[in-house]
């Protein structure tokens, strides 16, 4: 076996980003794999004898996260835990970033206190993004708070806020909220190499990128708002989530296969 570390129980936490969302398989639990799945696929490879657990739901804040998730994934006694959460929270207008990081701050500390290695998030570099760029500043104090936390408590981070290449938006699904199948597998490498664990994923070959119109842009804007934002819009209002009735993936540890491959010994997609 290559050099690097090994794990024999990894359970996830968080909301649609951990859950798998934008990245769509009919063959698996709730339809998903998600850079998740693909990270356990290669710690597999690894540890034959891997147990792994998914909590994630969609829709999830922060507290809502933490109240349903923490409890459990500290029952499953994992050695390794990544957890990300309050992307959700963030969005939302009256958002009180403090508070979020206390209680943050208090679950990390918890799950590192177990021995177990913790991984954490920044959150993404929106300055780029037409509707969600204003947020840029919000995500900038989050993401230090993050750092805070993740010092005290010897967790890792991975840094999204430096992934420029997430600046293409054919690395994120049509709702332009959720990575695309591409964008989980540029995460899962990300991950493992975070993590230092040796792997030979490799990035997902991209569409090419239609040019259009001026028109045909304000069409496409115009198609995203209508199907996409005005939805969303309409949850917050009524204080429904597109995660009611969802259930987590993969409540307990279980086995999961290597990722495929291919002739060429290469992962397969």
């Amino acid at each position: 076996m290559s050099d690097g570390p090994t794990f024999r129980r990894y359970v996830a936490l968080g909301d649609s980003f951990t859950e798998g969302v934008g990245d769509p398989d009919p063959t698996r639990p709730n339809g998903l794999r998600g850079w998740a799945d693909r990270v356990a696929e290669v710690l597999a490879g690894r540890s034959p004898d891997l147990g792994y657990a998914n909590l994630a739901i969609r829709g999830r804040l922060l507290g809502t996260v933490l109240d349903e998730q923490l409890r459990p994934a500290l029952a499953l006694r994992p050695d390794l835990v990544t957890i990300n959460a309050g992307g959700n929270d963030i969005m939302r207008p009256g958002v009180d970033l403090d508070a979020l990081a206390e209680r943050y701050d208090a679950a990390v500390a918890e799950l590192s206190a177990t021995g177990a290695r913790v991984l954490v998030w920044t959150g993404f570099d929106l300055g780029w993004a037409p509707v969600f760029g204003r947020l840029r500043g919000r995500v900038a104090v989050y993401n230090e708070l993050v750092r805070e936390i993740a010092d005290r408590h010897a967790a890792t981070v991975v840094d999204f806020w430096r992934l420029r290449e997430y600046r293409d938006p054919r690395m994120w699904d049509e709702d332009r909220m959720h990575m695309s199948p591409a964008g989980h597998q540029r995460m899962a490498i990300e991950v493992l190499d975070t993590l230092g664990v040796p792997h030979d994923l490799q990035a997902l070959p991209l569409p090419e990128r239609p040019v259009l119109t001026p028109a045909e842009e304000r069409r496409a804007a115009y198609d995203w708002a209508r199907g996409f934002a005005l939805p969303w819009v309409k949850r917050r209002l009524t204080g429904t989530s597109s995660g009611d009735g969802v259930l987590p993936k993969r409540p307990t540890p279980a086995p999961i296969e290597p990722a495929p491959r291919g002739r060429t010994g290469q992962p397969v997609a």
